[in-house]
């Protein structure tokens, strides 16, 4: 039953990336409805585009991915991803910095990389290594799809609260009298957020398979070990990192602009960020365990 549960995701998610495409298609005009700045908005309405096949990326890659997780093919994982990380450095390295293409280099670099580990998925999934889950393509996908609709969006509205208030802050800092300063410090300190999210992210996955592992053998002690591990785990690396933030908030903003105004403004919000990241390692954890 693995497999058309994941076919039904895959229908599910690929409707929905469908049903959003067009607030990707026209994001200048909404942009300018929400009362950006022009030039911010004809920029953002350039780079939505590109995230458009991104979106479909994200459908499929996601999906297959916990498939794998949820039977122990972890290694198989990360090794994808290994891959996509170092074919994202090199495409980026050529498109930017050799051939000089911007901002639709650095995007073009992201699609083929990322679209890299859903092609390594797919063959590893089609090719005969998940005998046990994978007999084929069934039209029993196309069944009993609402319970899963249901399931989906009561575990993805945490999710999408996460994501939106980060949204909702570089919507803001559109309407500052220095816009570009502002979104580029949000924007610095939400990458740098996000770095740190990628882990808390990987004790999401892990977190979500071993309880589930769990709960299917009827070991309700395990689960909460397994819990009480993934926590202390989590909140021990939140505090690296929260000190981290804190010891080199004046100077973390260099790593990503040489401009001075940027740099002060990511300074003056190092605090804010600081704190940020010691939530963020335990919300995916709390996510995943539920």
């Amino acid at each position: 039953m693995l497999g058309i549960y994941l076919q039904r995701s895959w229908i599910i998610n690929l409707a929905t990336a469908t049903i959003l495409v067009p607030f990707y298609a026209f994001a200048t005009p909404i942009y300018r409805l929400l009362g950006q700045d022009e030039a911010i908005a004809k920029r953002a309405g350039v780079i939505s585009l590109w995230f458009i096949p991104f979106l479909y990326q994200n459908c499929l890659n996601m999906t297959i991915q916990k498939c794998l997780q949820a039977q122990m093919r972890n290694r198989i994982v990360g090794w994808l991803s290994l891959a996509s990380f170092v074919g994202h450095v090199f495409l980026s390295w050529l498109f930017v910095s050799e051939l000089g293409w911007g901002v639709s280099g650095a995007m073009g670099a992201l699609l083929l990389s990322s679209w890299l580990t859903v092609v390594g998925q797919f063959v590893y999934l089609l090719g005969g290594w998940c005998p046990d889950t994978w007999t084929g393509f069934s039209m029993a996908a196309f069944t009993d799809l609402w319970p899963v609709v249901k399931l989906s969006v009561s575990s993805g509205v945490m999710l999408c609260l996460e994501l939106w208030y980060t949204a909702v802050l570089v919507l803001i800092a559109g309407y500052m009298t220095d816009a570009e300063t502002a979104i580029s410090a949000f924007s610095i300190c939400l990458n740098i957020i996000g770095w740190v999210l990628m882990v808390s992210i990987g004790f999401l996955g892990a977190s979500c398979v071993r309880v589930a592992n769990e709960l299917g053998r009827g070991d309700a002690e395990a689960v909460k070990f397994s819990i009480k591990v993934i926590l202390s785990t989590g909140a021990s690396i939140g505090v690296v990192f929260f000190i981290l933030a804190l010891v080199f908030g004046r100077k973390i903003g260099y790593l990503f602009t040489s401009d001075e105004e940027i740099a002060k403004a990511v300074s003056s919000l190092s605090t804010f960020l600081a704190f940020s990241i010691l939530l963020n390692s335990f919300q995916p954890i709390f996510s995943g365990t539920l």
